[in-house]
């Protein structure tokens, strides 16, 4: 009698599971790995190069998102149109006319007691799905970085508590004319500006992201053949 083919050997190691199975399972797993990996390292690199992303901030039980004209990225030298859009805490929208609200802009770094570089004069302005929400215009005098100041107090009948929020703002060199002699408010002009990755940096992990997907689908497809 001719011996039989040993078939129960991957039962009796894998159990009722055949191996072409155990192959699927393993790259499930390999495949979930890959995209946790890469899924973070994609939102690490994007949150590093922010691309014309409101601030938000939030004091007591009032928040606040900042938006600077154009795309949050201000040149020193021209004018920025800069708004707040002033929310309670539910997203009830607070009005200029509800708020005694006062913005003060200061070189960073700067001393405890030290008097704002300006201090705009704030304006009720309509901008996105807002309206009379603060805004002013802002001419920021160098490159630099700057901290803006929104002090607030209710006026009579509005609800909301004392706020003081701090957003801190880069701009950019307005001009490509003698820009290698200029200095910012920090001091050093390279200190100053915020470092920003190029779109290779970018690109690169969500190319090697879908290029290992491909390569999983297609080995998952062979296995189960």
């Amino acid at each position: 009698m001719s011996p039989q083919p040993n078939r129960g050997k991957s039962s009796l190691f894998f159990g009722s599971i055949p191996t072409s199975q155990k192959q699927r399972d393993y790259l499930n797993k390999g495949t979930i790995k890959y995209l946790l990996f890469l899924g973070s390292l994609v939102i690490s690199i994007t949150n590093l190069y922010p691309v014309a992303a409101h601030q938000v901030e939030v004091a007591a039980d009032v928040g606040a998102t900042l938006h600077i004209e154009p795309n949050d990225n201000p040149s020193a030298g021209e004018p920025s149109q800069t708004w707040f859009a002033l929310t309670r805490r539910g997203g009830k929208v607070i009005p200029l006319a509800q708020c005694n609200c006062r913005l003060a802009v200061y070189a960073k770094p700067y001393a405890a007691g030290e008097p704002p570089l300006l201090e705009p004069a704030l304006e009720p302005v309509a901008a996105e799905r807002y309206k009379g929400i603060p805004g002013a215009e802002v001419v920021f005098p160098k490159p630099g970085i700057y901290e803006l100041q929104l002090n607030g107090k209710p006026v009579s009948g509005a609800r909301f508590k004392p706020f003081k929020l701090k957003f801190e703002v880069t701009v950019a060199d307005g001009s490509t004319d003698d820009s290698r002699n200029r200095q910012d408010v920090n001091g050093d002009l390279g200190e100053g500006e915020s470092q920003k990755l190029p779109l290779w940096a970018i690109a690169l992990p969500i190319l090697g992201f879908i290029g290992i997907l491909f390569v999983v689908l297609q080995n998952m497809r062979g296995s189960g053949e």
